[in-house]
Order: C-alpha cells, then sequence, then structure tokens
C-alpha cells in the first residue's frame, strides 16, 4: 500500500500499483463496489489511481489521467455529479484536478492551475463561495491554491506563498482567526506554513 485514508467507518487505500481497495461499514455505497454491503476486509474497486479522499461517509478518489471520481453518500451533493443521488460505484466528476479532500458532507479540489472548487453541504459556509446554499457540482472558489484539508464542517487550503486560508464553522475557534464566527469566504490565518490536516471540529 501507498495511500491511506478513512472516513467515518469506512477506509480506502492505494497499492502501489494504483489499486484501490476498500473496506468497513456500506450502509451508503461508500465503499464502491456497487453494493450496500459492508466489507472485513479490503476489496479491490479499481485499479489507474493516483490519489484518495475520504468523507464522513462518501469517498473521492483521483485518477492517473486527472479525472476526478466520486461515491458513497449524496444528500447534500457532496459527490459532485449534479444530483442528489447515492451512487454505489464511483462516478466521473471532472477532469484537470490534482488534490482533493473530503469533510463531513463537502468536498473540496483543486485543479492544475492552483484553482479551487468545492461542493456539497454549506451550512456554515464551509464550501467559501460567500453563501450558505449547498452546491451539487463543483463551483471555483478562489485560485493560487497548492494544498487543501477538509474538517467536519470547515476548510483549510495553502496558498503557493504559504499563507494559510479557512473558512466555514467556527464554534469552537477552529478556523483560527481569533473568533467563533462562520466564514462564508476563506480568511487569511498567516503565513509560513508547509503542510495543514483537518480533524472533526
Amino acid at each position: 500500500f501507498s495511500a491511506i485514508a478513512a472516513g467515518s467507518y469506512h477506509n480506502l487505500a492505494l497499492k502501489t500499483d494504483g489499486s484501490l481497495w476498500a473496506w468497513g461499514d456500506n450502509t451508503y455505497g461508500q465503499l464502491g463496489d456497487g453494493t450496500t454491503t459492508s466489507q472485513l476486509e479490503p476489496v479491490k474497486i479499481g485499479s489507474g489511481y493516483l490519489a484518495i479522499a475520504a468523507g464522513s461517509i462518501h469517498s473521492l478518489a483521483l485518477r492517473t489521467d486527472g479525472t476526478l471520481w466520486a461515491w458513497g453518500s449524496n444528500d447534500d451533493g457532496q459527490l459532485g455529479d449534479g444530483t442528489t443521488t447515492r451512487r454505489f460505484s464511483p462516478v466521473s466528476v471532472g477532469s484537470g484536478y490534482t488534490a482533493i479532500a473530503g469533510g463531513d458532507a463537502h468536498s473540496l479540489a483543486l485543479k492544475t492551475d492552483g484553482s479551487l472548487w468545492a461542493w456539497g453541504q454549506n451550512a456554515y459556509g464551509q464550501l467559501g463561495d460567500g453563501s450558505t446554499n449547498n452546491r451539487l457540482s463543483p463551483s471555483q472558489i478562489a485560485s493560487g491554491f497548492r494544498a487543501l484539508a477538509a474538517g467536519s464542517s470547515h476548510s483549510l487550503a495553502l496558498k503557493s506563498d504559504n499563507s494559510l486560508w479557512t473558512w466555514g464553522r467556527n464554534d469552537s475557534g477552529q478556523l483560527g482567526d481569533t473568533t467563533s464566527a462562520n466564514r462564508s469566504t476563506p480568511a487569511k490565518i498567516g503565513t509560513g506554513y508547509a503542510l495543514i490536516a483537518a480533524a472533526g471540529n
């Protein structure tokens, strides 16, 4: 194995040959094997993958050709396929992507040009588009980014100048902006950062 990701009750992993494997709870189809049967050990989902990310009960993966694929729960549009239909197998969302992250019910992605895209649940402004409206397909938020991370209902991203930006839910101070007010657009927190990660709150 070469990469791993964990959702609330399911896991994803990539092998060195680009094959994608999944196991755990599959109530919402988050394993991507075409069923809703939970798996007690890794099952192969497909091949040709480069990166993976797990939301709470949905999954995201990038193929080596830059196409983005998603499956699992979709009640808030977190799969980005323009619907709220659950998908039990990977469905194509678009192309030209280089990085992905999954929150509780929202998703983030970077394109090769550094543009940041978001979709899914947006009750706390976690998509960063200035609203609290859910998005059923990827919406461009900003540009100039190189890395991203998604918490339960908040988001983080690094710009190419190593500045850190956050937005979304902030009741526990998870945005790091010295307040507890939610933000619906990215706010600059500081500079000189190299890596980011996000947990629940």
